[in-house]
């Protein structure tokens, strides 16, 4: 690998209109190709990608919609073509800040056994909403080796194959499920200090952060039920959480209180809870108390998604997109 390699960008794709341009246009003119899947979009998002000289790949209709499953599509079609030794993964709702590829590229070269590199996503509009701040949040996570990526990160094709890409089946959650099996392989995954994308959340609604947060606790229940065993026991800790103060804790006050009134006291433990996550993040922020109070409330529709999992898990129902836009 030098720095002449050949890079692609996959981008996916659902009705993202004026965001889907701006990822579009934001892909440098270096990259060797451009690939766009669509999943299903009724707006003008497959035009777009044609003006801006992408290839299209339209997934089947009759098919579930995946994230995952657009990206392998997109990574399959890179097959017919020129060779690609790296692979930007990036969301059609995302912009490429200038000059991270040939950062990431760059660490890449420098570090044989990185099989994925990311650095920081950013909220494009973070002063728009609660919500949004929120995201903003949740995408500044600590430089080094980590764990796993989100949707936007620059990965070795080598390490993608040996693998077998991402998991088509999963509708949420994907991304930590595919590092859990590199790093199983022996690979590794990065953060490193860069600006990499700008993403717009676009969550100006309660109902849009509740969906998204229950489609969080349901990957979380379907991660432990495919990699809970020790030791890495993938996506254990977030579900036993949710359920804890989602439905155990309900449950038992509204079992006590038929015993004695007392037992309402253990609603204590919510306000506690969020002075205790407000403690950590920073008690004289407003981001910190906000950031403290989801945490506590997120867990209500988190253990939404974890029951949702295992009905559909036991009625055997077909997978379907939990969607929040």
């Amino acid at each position: 690998m030098t720095e002449s390699t050949a890079i692609a960008v996959v981008l996916i794709g659902r009705n993202e209109g004026d965001r889907l341009r701006r990822c579009l246009a934001s892909v440098p003119a270096f990259v060797t190709r451009v690939v766009y899947v669509d999943s299903g979009s009724t707006d003008n998002s497959i035009a777009a990608a044609v003006d801006a000289g992408a290839d299209v790949v339209e997934l089947d209709i009759t098919q579930p919609f995946t994230a995952a499953r657009a990206r392998n599509a997109g990574y399959a079609t890179l097959s017919q073509g020129v060779p690609v030794e790296l692979v930007q993964f990036v969301d059609g709702d995302c912009e490429i800040q200038p000059g991270w590829i040939e950062t990431a590229r760059d660490f890449m070269l420098r570090t044989p056994k990185a099989a994925v590199v990311c650095g920081r996503r950013r909220e494009r509009l973070p002063q728009a909403s609660v919500y949004n701040r929120l995201c903003d949040s949740e995408w500044d996570t600590p430089i080094g080796r980590a764990k796993a990526c989100g949707g936007d990160a620059l990965m070795r094709c080598e390490a993608f194959d040996a693998v077998g890409g991402f998991d088509p089946t999963l509708i949420a959650g994907e991304e930590p499920e595919l590092c859990l099996r590199l790093r199983r392989a022996g690979w590794e995954i990065w953060r490193i200090d860069g600006e990499m994308t700008l993403h717009d959340a676009d969550m100006t609604r309660f109902g849009q952060w509740w969906k998204r947060a229950r489609r969080a606790g349901y990957a979380g229940a379907e991660g432990a039920a495919m990699h809970g065993t020790p030791p890495e026991q993938h996506g254990v800790a977030t579900t036993l959480r949710s359920l804890l103060w989602g439905v155990f804790l309900p449950l038992v006050v509204l079992l006590g209180v038929t015993i004695t009134p007392w037992t309402l006291a253990l609603f204590l433990a919510y306000p506690a809870q969020v002075i205790r996550l407000a403690l950590r993040e920073g008690l004289g922020q407003r981001d910190g108390w906000e950031r403290a109070f989801f945490l506590t409330l997120g867990k209500f529709p988190g253990a939404l998604g974890v029951l949702e999992y295992w009905w559909r898990r036991i009625t055997r129902q077909k997978i379907a997109l939990i969607e929040y836009k």
